[in-house]
Formats: structure tokens, C-alpha cells, sequence
């Protein structure tokens, strides 16, 4: 007959549920996969799957026992690695959101707003059309299989029970201007564009009072708008590259993968 102690099924459980913490925290907080489309029961499939696949390959594991303060402390430790590694992916696809936003308030569609299915909020039609956009671009792209890859080092780079450094947290709070810097560097060259159309409409006000200026001005910096973004969407692909290589890049250093 087989005889298990309580030390050797508790290391057995801890092979397995302690990746399977930071797996499921990252599934439930990165874009594309963490959002409220994928119901959270697929994304509790998808994370027990990875966690199978990959737990053959991690280096050994602590022991723990399942009614320990200190095995609590390990989940907690888990789960905050994993959502620190979801959401910084989460900050390169708020940039493409604010530069939708600001695009759309320039050429007064800041008022065309729908409920973004992914995220259950109201945003502007142009942030959503970016959203859509950028989530092709980084699936085309396999940008997923490289987060699994970093996700992957990470339990060599960042093992379990090697304590959280603080520098992390300061990381991801850093990161936040770059956001806004990306999302003005999509959209300058259309932001510019719009803005010598208002000043030409004020030169216009100004030459001839009588003219009605919101009857003409507003379909007017609508259509030109529009035509600006169609134009600005053909090098996109050159504005996404440099951004998602940044990101991604980020993304190791955080994890401290080669």
C-alpha cells in the first residue's frame, strides 16, 4: 500500500496550485484574455491548462502546508506578481484608448460614445475602433505567446518565495507618463492637422463675421477629421512596432527575463 506523508502532498499541491495563482492573476488581469467577453470560468480553463503544461519545466518548489500563515503569504506573493505582470500590459492598450479619446474630442466626436463590451464603461467610438485595432495588431503579431514566454521565465527570474521587491510597484506608477506620451505620439500629426483647420475657421470668423461659423465649421472638422484618421491609420503599423517592442521589452525587465 502507498503512503503519502502530509510533507510530500503538500509539496504535490504546491507544484501545482502556486503557479496556478500567478497563471490565473495574470489570464485575469492582461488584456484580451482579462476581459468581461471571456467569462471567467474559460479563463479558470485556460490558466489550469498553461499551469499543466508548464509545471513539468519550473525549478523546485518550497515546501508549504495548506493551513499555513505562510503559505497565504506565497499566494498573496502569486497573485501580485501576476496582476503586476497583467497590468503593465494594460498600460499599452490605454494609450491607443487615450489616443482615440483625444482624436475624438479634436474633431468633435467626443460626444459619439458606445459601451465598450470588453471593459462594461462608455468610451468614444474612435478609442474603441483604436481598442479593436490595437488587440488584431498584437494577436497577429503573436504578442500573447510572448507574454506566455515571459510569464513562463518569470518562475525562474522571480521564483516563488523570493519576496516582492518595491521597485516593482514604483515601475508600474512610472509608467503611467509613459502612457500619455505614447498616446500623444500616435496622434500628433492628426491633433496637428485639426488644429491648423480651427485656426483657418478662425481666420474665416474673423474675415467675414456674418459667416456661421458652427453651421459650417462643425460638419466640416467632422468629415476633415475623418479623413485625417483614414489617412493617419496607413502608418500605423510603423507607430505600433516601436510602442509594442517598448512595452513587451518593459514587460521582461519587470519579470527579469532575458
Amino acid at each position: 500500500m502507498l503512503a503519502l506523508t502530509d510533507v510530500q502532498i503538500g509539496t504535490w499541491v504546491a507544484s501545482f496550485m502556486l503557479p496556478l495563482f500567478r497563471v490565473a492573476a495574470v489570464l485575469m488581469t492582461m488584456p484580451i484574455f482579462g476581459t468581461t467577453l471571456l467569462p471567467t470560468r474559460i479563463r479558470l480553463y485556460f490558466a489550469v491548462a498553461i499551469t499543466v503544461v508548464i509545471v513539468p519545466g519550473l525549478p523546485p518548489l518550497p515546501q508549504v502546508h495548506a493551513l499555513d500563515l505562510s503559505t497565504l503569504l506565497l499566494i498573496a506573493e502569486q497573485v501580485i506578481i501576476g496582476a503586476l505582470l497583467g497590468l503593465s500590459l494594460q498600460l499599452f492598450f490605454q494609450a491607443f484608448v487615450i489616443a482615440g479619446q483625444i482624436v475624438a474630442i479634436q474633431m468633435g466626436m467626443g460626444f459619439a460614445s458606445m459601451v465598450d463590451p470588453a471593459n462594461g464603461v462608455s468610451v468614444a467610438v474612435i478609442g474603441q475602433f483604436f481598442t479593436m485595432l490595437v488587440t488584431l495588431l498584437f494577436l497577429a503579431m503573436n504578442g500573447h505567446l510572448v507574454v506566455f514566454e515571459v510569464l513562463t521565465e518569470s518562475f525562474t527570474t522571480l521564483p516563488v518565495g523570493g519576496g516582492l521587491l518595491i521597485n516593482h510597484f514604483w515601475d508600474l506608477v512610472g509608467r503611467m507618463g509613459w502612457v500619455l506620451g505614447a498616446a500623444l505620439l500616435l496622434v500628433l500629426p492628426a491633433i496637428t492637422a485639426l488644429l491648423v483647420v480651427n485656426i483657418a475657421f478662425g481666420i474665416m470668423t474673423r474675415a467675414a463675421p456674418q459667416l456661421n461659423i458652427f453651421s459650417i465649421g462643425f460638419p466640416l472638422t467632422l468629415v476633415l477629421g475623418m479623413f485625417i484618421l483614414w489617412v493617419s491609420m496607413a502608418d500605423i503599423l510603423n507607430q505600433y512596432q516601436p510602442l509594442a517592442s517598448e512595452a513587451l521589452q518593459w514587460l521582461r525587465e519587470l519579470a527579469r527575463a532575458r
